[in-house]
Parts: structure tokens; sequence; C-alpha cells
């Protein structure tokens, strides 16, 4: 009986893996193709003539890209096996920080810990913590330790506590301009490490996320 529920619960993983490639392939080929064409033929169009729409249009394009993009991140962020590397968050928050994606100074890093984790899975926890919180209003952003793990505290405007359930819901957003994936990326890489994550208010009113249940490293590295 044991064996052959197994069989079954890797049957279902097989066909959910299956559906997952064929989404991710549709939404990065059969998607951003014909988007590709669309962004091509927009230059030719601004070398042509001059109208203020063309800009509208680019502002469309880029809006689609960045939600293909965003897709492909939530889709791939909770499936597949997990690695169980060492990470050093302080150094994997500098890592963050040398791309120039956000300012050195927005972020303060006060946490000295080596977890055992997927890198690449806890890469995406981190940016998308981070620039969630920049995009939110937020100009000072903490990496630190708590009990059981790590937590990323802004100094924006919070989250109000209406909000609190819903705002890792694939699509959730409280601006315009926002695709609404940032946080339940977050959410399905959480979920995969068998970890928890809890949103409460920060010591300067802006919101604090902690992540819960993580493993520390020991021993050696795996290789």
């Amino acid at each position: 009986t044991d064996i052959s529920e197994q069989k079954q619960r890797e049957q279902a993983l097989k066909r959910q893996n299956e559906r997952l490639d064929k989404f991710t392939s549709i939404v990065s080929h059969d998607l951003r193709n014909p988007l590709n064409v669309a962004m091509a033929r927009l230059e030719l169009a601004t070398d042509e003539c001059d109208s203020p729409h063309l800009d509208d249009v680019r502002a469309a394009h880029n809006w689609m890209e960045q939600l293909i993009d965003d897709l492909l991140q939530f889709a791939r962020a909770g499936h597949g096996a997990i690695e169980h590397d060492h990470i050093d968050l302080r150094r994997l928050v500098r890592e963050f920080q040398a791309t120039g994606a956000t300012d050195e100074a927005a972020v303060v890093v006060e946490t000295e810990q080596t977890i055992r984790a997927d890198r690449d899975r806890v890469r995406q926890l981190i940016e998308n913590l981070i620039q969630n919180a920049l995009d939110h209003g937020g100009t000072s952003v903490t990496v630190g330790d708590c009990d059981g793990g790590f937590y990323v505290e802004d100094d924006g405007p919070g989250v109000p506590e209406a909000s609190c359930a819903t705002i890792f819901e694939p699509g959730y957003s409280s601006t315009t301009d926002g695709t609404g994936f940032g946080l339940s990326i977050v959410k399905e890489v959480v979920d995969a490490h068998g970890w928890e994550i809890r949103v409460t208010g920060g010591a300067d009113g802006g919101a604090r996320f902690e992540i819960t249940g993580v493993e520390p490293a020991t021993g050696p590295e795996p290789t």
C-alpha cells in the first residue's frame, strides 16, 4: 500500500511538472515572441513619425515584459528540487546591491547568519522583499536576525491590517504599476522550503516580514 501511494504521488508530481513545463513554454515563447516583434515595430514607427501615443505603447510593452518575467519567476519559485546550499545572508544581500538595482545606502545588513537553503530561490526572496519595500515608499531596508530565521524590515507606510491576509496572493498589488507577483514569489519560495512567513509592523512604522523555520548551516557545504 505504501509503495502504491508513493507511486501515485510520483505520478502526480510528474503530471504537475509537465503542466509547469508547458506553462513556462507558453509564457516564455508564445507570449514573448510576439511582444518582441511588437517592440521592434514600435522602434521603426518611432523613426518614421512623432506621436505622443508611441510613449504609451512603449510603456505598455515594458509592463507586459515585466509581467512575463514575474510570471516565469512565480511559476518556477515553488517547483523543482530544492538545493541545500550554505548561504551567507550578508554576502547574498551585498551581491544584490552590487548589481546596482538599489542604492547601497538604502539597505542595512544586520545578520551574520549562514543558512541551509536553495541559493537561487533565497536570492529571489531577498530581492523581491527589498524591491517591494523600495517600490512602496520605503527609503531604508534592514535585513536582520529573528528567532528561528531572519527578517526584512522597511521604513515605508507599512501594510494595512486588512491586507495582511491577501498580500501574498498572485496578482495582488497596492500600486497601479505593479504586476502583483513579487510577494507571491516570496511565498512560493517560503513554502518550497517548508518555512513560515508573517508580516508585522516595523519599528519605524513600516512593514516587517519574518521568515522562520530556517535551518542553520552546519558541517561542510554539500558539493
